[in-house]
């Protein structure tokens, strides 16, 4: 199927990034390379570095970006390996970087990657295809407190237990194979209650088994740990969230790096000799206007958030 895919917070995420055309930028999140067509159209001697770990969307992101074709470098890699890359591209430094922690609406849409509870498909979620750990495995191997660590933390799913031990009993039985035997195993666990919410009830439970599957949340911790030391004075990180837990990593990184001195307020001179390496830009994280919401509902979680390298 074509990857054509609505990119969230487009023009804020864009804007945030002050871009100047000599400068260098990543966008680590490439999708349909919605941001970075806007970024690659506001150079004209400057370079624009994009990473997605699913070869589906680089091969359309190289065919929608071919007008800058001359200013634009298309890696295959997952945006935790961004010094790794910059180092073998023999970048120092770069002037911004993008970072659209969604999953892309191709991938979702796309039933045969597994990752919606919408349509029957092989257990998979993965973004890269050539990664070994697929939902499968994850639903099928993994212990009962494992599984439920997973549904609690990761998808902030109320009745963890309920649904881990749903799971384990099923698939005593036989495997499960299928997004639709989940999800309706899921359903089955919930009590009256739950099945009167407004989402989905197996939404907060896939989403939960996409992160462990592709370890979305570890990479997003070394991506952070790595990405403000490779930007150039005045250069900023753009990270846009759609969850309450990546939004809190995201949050709290920006945060410590934009803290100075840490001596104790006893102390008559600072001796730590700490300094702020960044000064965050967004108070209050951005997030979709009413006019963005009305033609993406997908936008509704989404928030942005800015930090300037000092």
């Amino acid at each position: 199927m074509a990857f054509v895919h609505q990119s969230v917070l487009l023009m804020p995420a864009v804007e945030a990034l002050a871009i100047r055309p000599d400068g260098i930028y990543l966008d680590g999140t490439l999708g349909g390379a919605g941001h970075s067509y806007e970024i690659a159209s506001r150079l004209t001697t400057g370079r624009l570095i994009g990473l997605d770990r699913d070869e589906v969307a680089l091969a359309a992101a190289r065919e929608r970006l071919k007008p800058f074709s001359d200013r634009v470098t298309l890696v295959h890699s997952n945006f935790q390996a961004l010094s790794a890359v910059l180092d073998d591209l023999g970048i120092a430094k770069v002037d911004g970087m993008l970072f659209d922690l969604g999953v892309s609406s191709p991938q979702l849409d796309d039933k045969e990657r597994g990752f919606s509870y919408m349509a029957d498909a092989p257990l998979d979620m993965r973004m890269d295809r050539s990664e070994g750990l697929t939902a499968y495995d994850v639903v099928n191997t993994y212990d009962q407190e494992s599984l439920k660590r997973i549904l609690y933390t990761y998808g902030e799913e109320r009745y963890a237990p309920k649904i881990a031990a749903a799971i384990v009993k099923r698939r005593a039985e036989k495997p499960i194979e299928t997004t639709l035997e989940l999800a309706e195993i899921i359903r089955a666990a919930m009590p009256p209650q739950a099945l009167r919410e407004k989402q989905h009830p197996a939404k907060r439970s896939f989403q939960a088994i996409r992160i462990a599957v592709n370890d979305e949340l570890t990479a997003v911790e070394r991506m952070l740990a790595s990405a403000i030391d490779r930007l150039n004075p005045g250069g900023r990180l753009a990270v846009i969230t759609f969850h309450s837990l990546e939004d809190r990593l995201v949050k709290s990184a920006m945060q410590e790096a934009a803290k100075g001195c840490i001596c104790p307020k006893e102390f008559p001179v600072c001796v730590c000799g700490r300094t702020p390496k960044v000064k965050i830009l967004t108070r209050h994280p951005i997030v979709a206007d009413e006019a963005e919401l009305a033609e993406n509902p997908r936008a509704r979680s989404a928030k942005l958030r800015v930090a300037e390298r000092i």
